[in-house]
């Protein structure tokens, strides 16, 4: 039976309610740790004379001589693309999910796929986004000096255009970091979570839905950090000015292996699981679960086609990449 118009936007309406509406606290509260991050991936190792020598040096040096607004250099871009992201994030995942039950996958691999899918159309979105946030993170002048975001947006897009080059830098890099994050979060969430025996008391049930959300965004942050970095070193300054050293994903992540060592694909590994945060990224999984709390595959009678799966009751997402 087809479904009707009315019950589809409802329901992308709530897919994106739950999405749009769960991480602007997040924002505000993590940020200062995704500067951090970011200023550790642009490190070029221990010559290189910006470097920090530890997270605590890195925060202490920053508040000393950018301020405390320091800490939230290139905070705009990610919350204007916030409503967006997660709306995406949400509801593709949804409806790549519903599109891969005409497949006859497996419901681990089904989930897997529709958080691939899910990632690398995040991703698009997001990516003007990130080369402008990564532009004025990296830019280690006090908070007032630096122009604002439409500014700097204006001043990419005026020299590089909106190309590979200009504000969809990185682009690659951003498509595997999402790609790759929410392939490994969804496949890895539904698959332990159908596992896990469901508890009838509500708090133990938060509390192993906590416990699985941030095994899973943590897994998921180790596999694809060097995705990461590589976006990170293609989008932040260049060693020289005027030359091009990082331009590629993948050439990135060799040249880092080859100068820097295999550790250096990890680095910021830190403050990105810190700000995955364990109570805001379950809050964020619980807020969407509680809005789809009711809503399942679409069944088609005998032919087994849109089926339901085991698991897919209560939609998850993590906090971020």
């Amino acid at each position: 039976m087809a479904r009707q118009p009315a019950g589809f936007l409802q329901e992308a309406s709530h897919q994106i309610a739950a999405g749009g509406s769960a991480g602007l606290v997040e924002i505000c509260l993590m940020h200062p740790l995704d500067v951090v991050k970011t200023r550790f991936q642009i490190q070029r190792g221990k010559t290189d004379p910006t470097s920090y020598k530890s997270l605590g040096d890195c925060f202490r040096t920053i508040f000393q001589r950018e301020g405390l607004l320091g800490f939230y250099k290139g905070i705009l871009p990610p919350i204007l693309a916030e409503t967006p992201k997660r709306a995406v994030k949400f509801f593709t995942f949804e409806q790549y999910k519903k599109l891969l039950a005409y497949a006859s996958l497996p419901p681990g691999l089904a989930f897997a796929v529709a958080g691939l899918g899910s990632g690398l159309t995040e991703a698009v979105v997001v990516n003007p986004f990130e080369v402008v946030k990564v532009t004025l993170q990296t830019n280690r002048n006090a908070f007032t000096e630096q122009p604002s975001s439409f500014v700097q947006a204006q001043q990419i897009i005026k020299t590089n255009g909106l190309g590979l080059q200009g504000l969809n830098k990185g682009l690659t890099a951003t498509l595997g970091r999402h790609g790759v994050f929410n392939m490994v979060y969804f496949g890895f969430y539904f698959n332990v979570k159908n596992i896990l025996p469901v508890n009838k008391d509500p708090n133990l049930e938060f509390l192993r839905k906590f416990g699985i959300g941030l095994v899973s965004g943590t897994i998921a942050s180790i596999i694809n950090i060097p995705f990461d970095v590589a976006k990170s070193r293609i989008q932040g300054p260049q060693p020289v000015p005027g030359e091009i050293k990082y331009r590629t994903c993948f050439k990135t992540m060799a040249t880092v292996y080859k100068e820097e060592g295999f550790l250096a694909l990890y680095k910021g590994l830190v403050p990105k699981i810190m700000r995955l945060g364990p109570g805001l990224q379950s809050f964020t999984a619980r807020r969407h679960e509680d809005m789809n709390a009711n809503q399942c595959l679409e069944k088609t009678g005998s032919t087994g086609v849109g089926k339901d799966w085991p698991g897919t009751e209560h939609g998850s997402a993590p906090a971020d990449v």
